[in-house]
């Protein structure tokens, strides 16, 4: 559907306008063909239908007329339909719609093949494809965008609630104000701020957010997790990648199956579990750390950053302490001892209190170093820095590459 076959091939062009309604309601469906909408101040609607059919001259001109477009006003705003007769328009015939929308309106659109654009829209927007890709600038309301057969879905910042579900594209946002429900059988999430409850699903592709806000749950089934600033609830979940939070505030639960994970700023109770990989935590100031922490690892080594003055108690434990060990700054008074069981086992623990003591950090590897080391304020914030700055070009590179393909897209469609 989006891309026309070499060879002959014929043009048509249909053209009307409906009026409009102050803050009206615009549906769209059309059987097939792409959208394109652009927004301004008018006080109607213009759409133009281009039309271009492959094959010899006879048969493509009769696949033209088989293509309708139907516009009307209704009590809300406006309906148009487009429906083209017959099942041999399958992939012969090429649909383009192009319409100009008052900005305030609210837009409704389906079609059943093909891509989906918009400019900025002040009012709510509903965007459904069953084969394509989805591109929308700013959203002054809530969003719902669905591309089911697994297109790309992008949209720039949204003042309400987003809804974005694709059987396998990517997923891009910019800022958004409200909640956000974002869901793909197996491509990348990559999002700047999400200041609602945010649920982040994908079937095997990375995850990208730079800000979360009150709530975050994300899941993948192998990829990475990467989270910049976090202030409240983190639950973040991959079957095979690494986790990465630069600071996190509020209670976070972190498991990887078979990566590592790294914590640049630890303000808040953790409980981070790697099957497979290391565990490196870098802990605020004193005066923000609040609630207990629990890092377990099988394999992998746990590496922690204390501030000097820190008040914690430290409970460490090393299952297979033969080939393991602890390793300790001088400046920590903590105490290393030596377990043998009657299977000839060597556990390993330290323990103690620093500065008074304080809350609990539970330390547990089967078969890996354990290391408790003096941080350093101004490279935890070199690290902060950068790793803010490598997610925000991320961000700005994945969309880069989407209005690549939406440029290409446009000078390849038909004139």
């Amino acid at each position: 559907m989006h891309r026309r076959t070499s060879g002959p091939h014929v043009t048509s062009q249909l053209s009307g306008s409906v009026a409009a309604r102050e803050g009206g309601h615009l549906r769209v469906v059309t059987q097939l063909g792409n959208v394109v909408i652009h927004t301004r101040g008018s006080g109607k609607i213009d759409y133009i239908v281009r039309l271009e059919a492959d094959g010899d001259s006879n048969d493509a001109r009769e696949l033209l007329k088989q293509f309708r477009i139907d516009a009307r006003e209704m009590p809300d705003g406006a309906y148009i339909r487009g429906t083209a007769a017959g099942q041999q328009c399958c992939g012969r015939l090429w649909v383009t719609i192009t319409l100009n929308v008052p900005k305030n309106y609210s837009l409704d659109v389906s079609t059943g093949g093909g891509n989906i654009e918009t400019d900025d829209v002040d009012g709510r927007v509903a965007l459904y494809t069953a084969g394509g890709n989805i591109s929308a600038g700013n959203i002054a309301g809530s969003a719902r965008l669905v591309s089911e057969s697994g297109g790309h879905i992008s949209v720039r910042n949204v003042a309400g609630d987003l809804m974005a579900d694709t059987g396998g594209g990517h997923i891009t946002t910019g800022i958004v104000s409200g909640s956000a429900n974002l869901h793909t059988a197996g491509g990348h999430i990559h999002a700047d701020s999400i200041q609602g409850i945010a649920h982040l699903d994908t079937g095997g592709g990375n995850i990208t957010l730079q800000h979360s806000g009150t709530q975050l749950t994300a899941r993948t089934a192998g990829g990475e997790i990467e989270v910049g600033e976090a202030a409240g609830l983190v639950r973040a979940k991959t079957g095979g990648g690494g986790i990465r939070v630069v600071r996190l505030s509020g209670p976070t639960d972190l498991q990887t199956t078979g990566g590592s994970i790294y914590l640049t700023q630890v303000d808040g109770s953790v409980k981070a579990t790697a099957s497979a990989g290391g565990i490196t935590a870098w802990f605020g100031s004193p005066a923000k750390h609040e609630g207990s922490c629990d890092f377990q690892s099988n394999d992998g080594d746990i590496v922690l950053y204390l501030p000097r003055l820190l008040p914690v108690t430290i409970d460490g434990r090393i299952q297979m302490g033969d080939d393991h060990r602890v390793i300790v700054d001088p400046a920590f008074p903590l105490k290393v001892s030596y377990d043998d069981s009657r299977n000839g086992e060597r556990m390993v623990r330290v323990e103690g209190a620093l500065n008074g003591g304080g809350e609990v950090i539970h330390l547990r590897t089967v078969a890996g170093n354990i290391r408790l080391a003096l941080s350093d304020q101004n490279q935890q914030l070199r690290l902060y820095k950068e790793q803010m700055l490598q997610l925000q070009r991320q961000l700005q590179m994945q969309f880069r590459m989407l209005e690549q393909w939406q440029k290409a897209h446009e000078d390849a469609a038909p004139q």
